[in-house]
């Protein structure tokens, strides 16, 4: 069945990838970014926006909803990450990833939110990181940032579980995209060594998470967080 997808920064990188993996099973997808889009489809609309804008969230939820009639599926991949000793990192970059991965994490949900519990359904699925799993040093700001965002992910799915919305949460291993570009081959290498299975992740390592968690029989799944590659909390 085709389904109203929201996928939160497309313009690059997973979330491109994403988008054009759910365009080409046939659904439709809106996507936002700070930039213009990159993605031309039929089905596919862009939204430029920063995700911590709270009107332009809401504009754009509210346009999909009027165009669809629905929104059916919530991916939160807008992201990025810090990686600085806590020591020396200032307090404006505290807020510039918080802004982006918990406030633009709760300001779509919520938005999306209101729309899923007219039709009393709705998959909405966060992304959360490895790194607040394994306590990496080094990236205390973008660990506790999603600590905030897995918080959220329990909380909200106790709240919107009897309207028939799940919530839900992937933590990628390392996947070869422009978040980790910067990311030294030693650091990446000490995180596969602490993973059951010893190798980077992939799109469609994602993938396969994303559709277990969005699939309708997955109805009575909710309010989880898992982590890719064997890693536990």
């Amino acid at each position: 069945m085709k389904q109203v997808m929201i996928i939160t920064g497309t313009r690059k990188g997973l979330g491109a990838a994403l988008a054009n993996h759910y365009l080409d099973k046939g659904h439709i997808v809106a996507g936002c970014s700070r930039s213009e889009g990159s993605i031309e489809h039929e089905n596919y609309s862009h939204y430029q926006l920063d995700v911590a804008d709270e009107k332009a969230v809401a504009q754009m939820v509210r346009s999909v909803a009027r165009k669809y009639g629905r929104v059916d599926v919530l991916i939160n991949n807008a992201g990025i990450a810090s990686m600085n000793h806590f020591m020396i990192t200032p307090a404006s970059n505290v807020s510039n990833v918080f802004n982006t991965n918990y406030i633009g994490s709760f300001l779509f949900m919520r938005e999306v939110s209101k729309v899923m519990v007219r039709k009393k359904y709705g998959r909405i699925i966060n992304f959360t990181t490895v790194a607040k799993a394994l306590n990496l040093e080094g990236e205390t700001n973008y660990a506790a940032s999603k600590a905030a965002v897995e918080s959220l992910t329990k909380v909200s799915a106790k709240e919107l579980g009897e309207f028939g919305i799940t919530v839900n949460a992937v933590g990628p291993n390392p996947i070869p995209t422009d978040l980790i570009n910067s990311v030294s081959k030693d650091k990446i290498q000490n995180i596969i060594d602490q993973q059951a299975i010893k190798r980077e992740g992939t799109v469609e390592d994602v993938i396969h998470v994303l559709d277990f968690f969005m699939d309708k029989n997955s109805s009575f799944i909710s309010g989880q967080i898992m982590y890719l590659g064997g890693i536990n909390s």
